[in-house]
């Protein structure tokens, strides 16, 4: 008998060493791996970079997993309450391990709840367990132990429960106190109500089995719970707790996703840009600072309202445009595809659809009749607030049917400092991730490029008052080149860009030089390829809308081309400045040459093909140039007051289809209207300090030929509402009403 209470004795002994040795050796990390004292002072966790804009506004998050940290002061007391109530209600008192709880977990087969405390609990999402098993689970929990301990031997007990609120995953891949409060409730933290605290301590239990999005009953009874627990534990009144349960959860659900919120092409571009930058980024160790886990501060220039009001143009044009261009002949019945279907059925293989079907082994040609048959999907329209129309047909049918939405590309910013208020790079960022105005996307520009060859012609001593022929033009690759306009004969320069005569902008390059041309256009920060051919003087080369708005700078700047940039700075988790962002400048032309200018391109808006403009109840000072390319496949317009460079590009992305007629696809009818929708919006909003009465102002000693540039009795006449105007590129025309669009339900 004493023999067997001495090896028991001896089994406990050795036992209870060989427990403290383990616990010495995790402790110095002599075995498993540790974290430093520098880790466990400073732990970090993936983090969510947020785009901020000009205003402080998050735009988005760019993630892994999405999280924000906050500070303790930033996080409602009804949140700690619910949290040590439910989770830890000795949180206060033990040391990281509490030996009451782990014995009622052992005694009650964790039937009164289980033994870990949330310092644990932090420690296990700091340092995730690495494939646990039944054989390596002990040491892991071990581990744990000691890693709590630790922890409350280097932090404060505030610090540590703010650190688990900002670890803790709240489902929907949400992660952190601060997102979970905005995601369910649009509220800061420390704002959240007693009822909604309960809410999400609630869903830590189980984050998608008490989700209050998709099992609100459940959650709703695990909310009552945590209400509960606070009762028991003296955090609340049994008044409190009962007039708190008798609550229904009302959500405000706001979960930002890749599509969702505002500016998401602008955002889509942005990431890409950061990822660049990263990547001359280094931190102390060397390695790069990435987008989706170091927590980075995003801080850009867009203006929050003026990229609302630039959405909302966009969408009112386009819906009404659409209606417009569906109506045509053979696009309403998509026989307009018949001589196209190579393009579709290439589209058609980068299908979603297709690439699940070719991965279960169907071959091509099983694959492509399956996809003629009509299946339920989900498709865009302009016809409710969602766009959504739920609706049956093949993928086949769909893609043309989506094919046939027109684009539309916009931007707007401070010519002077460079810094973009304003990115629209599409209709709908949910169906149509394709952004058309970075600079990696180029369109035919037409004639928005023939105030550059003008400005060029000024600058070398043409004056705008003379005048300049309308006829044939002869050159080396092309004899008698008519590209239009020789019924004017010949006419002052103002009135020839006012009317966008071609053959006068042939006349002009001629006389500059073709090479000399190029080399401007590169002066003005366009990289885009520029073929040295006569035809470039009408805007046959590609170039994106981007490029186009910083050669447009030197107009209202008085010569001084400035880049657009929409990064102000980045800064790291901790607020440190990483790196801070300014405008590249350059003069390339003098005050004179840029004030000719902008008085030859308002002649465009009061006198010439932009006199549209005047329809939109907008009376400012304007220049501006239309664009519109062969059979009307690119529509665009760039214009500028004294404030605001805004440019417009409204095409679909297959070239084939366009409108059948200038009259409804030329640059002043589908892309001038965004421009008016937008700056009436910006003009009505006093807050942004856009002046409708702003006026250009001329240098000192300006020759202005005596007079030619003021307005004429007959532009001046084209300031009211009912006029006949020169509205197509060198065409009179009648204009239609911008309101009369006809509207069709399923489109």
């Amino acid at each position: 008998m004493k023999s067997s209470v001495r090896i028991l004795w001896r089994v406990f002994l050795y036992g209870l060493a060989g427990f403290f040795l383990i616990i010495a050796l995790l402790w110095f990390g002599l075995i498993g791996d540790m974290p430093s004292i520098s880790e466990i002072e400073n732990p970090s966790s993936a983090l969510s970079s947020e785009v901020l804009a000009a205003d402080g506004t998050v735009l988005g998050r760019y993630f892994l997993q999405d999280r924000s940290n906050c500070k303790y002061k930033e996080i409602s007391p009804n949140v700690f309450n619910a949290l040590i109530a439910t989770e830890d209600e000795r949180f206060e008192d033990h040391s990281g391990v509490d030996g009451v709880a782990i014995l009622r977990a052992v005694f009650l087969l964790g039937k009164k709840g289980g033994g870990s405390t949330i310092t644990q609990q932090l420690a296990k999402n700091l340092f995730p367990r690495r494939n646990p098993n039944i054989f390596t689970m002990p040491f892991i929990k071990l581990k744990e132990w000691v890693l709590a301990v630790k922890l409350e031997k280097n932090l404060t007990k505030n610090e540590i429960i703010t650190l688990y609120l900002n670890t803790v995953p709240f489902g929907d891949n949400v992660y952190g106190i601060k997102n979970a409060s905005y995601t369910f409730f649009n509220v800061p933290p420390d704002k959240l109500s007693l009822d909604q605290a309960a809410v999400l301590i609630g869903m830590l239990k189980g984050n998608t089995l008490y989700n209050p999005r998709r099992n609100p009953q459940r959650s709703l009874e695990r909310r009552n719970v945590v209400l509960s627990q606070m009762e028991k534990y003296n955090k609340i009144t049994s008044e409190e707790a009962a007039a708190n349960k008798a609550k229904p959860i009302k959500l405000d659900y706001h979960k930002q996703d890749y599509h969702e919120g505002i500016a998401p092409y602008f955002r889509q571009v942005l990431e890409q840009e950061v990822k660049k930058i990263c990547k001359d980024l280094k931190k102390e160790d060397g390695s790069e600072y990435n987008i989706y886990k170091d927590g980075l501060k995003i801080y850009t220039t867009i203006n929050v309202t003026m990229q609302l009001y630039a959405e909302e143009a966009v969408a009112q044009h386009m819906k009404e445009l659409q209606s417009l261009f569906v109506s045509q002949p053979r696009y309403r019945d998509g026989s307009i595809f018949k001589n196209h279907m190579d393009d579709v059925n290439r589209a058609l293989k980068y299908s979603d659809r297709y690439q699940a079907l070719k991965e279960k082994g169907m071959k091509d040609a099983e694959i492509m009749s399956e996809l003629r048959k009509p299946v339920s999907m989900k498709v865009f329209t302009w016809q409710n607030a969602k766009h959504l129309k739920d609706t049956t047909m093949s993928p086949l049918d769909s893609v043309k049917y989506m094919k046939l939405f027109m684009q539309a590309g916009f931007m707007a910013m401070d010519p002077y400092t460079g810094e973009v208020r304003a990115w629209v790079g599409g209709i709908n960022h949910d169906f149509f991730q394709f952004d058309h105005v970075n600079t990696n996307t180029r369109r035919q520009v037409g004639s928005t490029i023939k105030p550059l060859l003008y400005c060029l012609a000024i600058d070398n001593g043409f004056s705008p008052c003379s005048n300049i022929p309308t006829t044939p033009v002869s050159f080396p690759e092309k004899a008698n080149y008519d590209a239009g306009g020789s019924e004017y004969g010949s006419l002052p320069m103002r009135t020839a860009l006012a009317k966008s005569v071609n053959n006068a902008a042939l006349f002009l390059i001629k006389q500059v030089g073709q090479n000399a041309f190029i080399d401007f256009i590169r002066k003005c920060g366009i990289n885009a390829e520029i073929p040295s051919v006569p035809s470039i003087a009408l805007g046959v080369p590609d170039i994106s809308l981007y490029e186009m708005m910083r050669a447009y700078t030197m107009f209202p700047t008085g010569g001084i081309n400035t880049q657009p940039v929409f990064i102000t700075k980045i800064e790291d988790k901790n607020g440190n400045l990483l790196k801070s962002f300014v405008a590249e400048q350059k003069e390339v032309i003098n005050q004179n040459t840029a004030f000719k200018m902008v008085r030859l391109m308002q002649g465009v808006i009061n006198a010439g093909t932009g006199m549209r403009m005047r329809r939109y109840g907008i009376y400012s000072e304007i220049g501006g140039k239309t664009g519109t390319t062969n059979s009307q496949a690119d529509a665009w317009f760039i214009g500028y007051t004294p404030q605001i460079l805004a440019g417009v590009w409204v095409g679909c992305d297959d070239r084939y289809l366009r409108f059948g007629s200038e009259r409804l696809g030329q640059g002043a009818a589908a892309a001038l209207p965004i421009w008016a929708y937008f700056m009436k919006r910006c003009y009505n909003d006093k807050t942004l300090n856009v002046k409708a009465d702003a006026k250009f102002e001329a240098p000192p000693n300006f020759d202005d030929c005596g007079g030619t540039y003021d307005e004429t009795s007959q532009e001046r006449a084209g300031l009211n509402n009912d006029y006949q105007g020169a509205d197509a590129e060198g065409e009179q025309e009648e204009i239609p009403d911008p309101n009369g669009a006809p509207q069709q339900e399923d489109w």
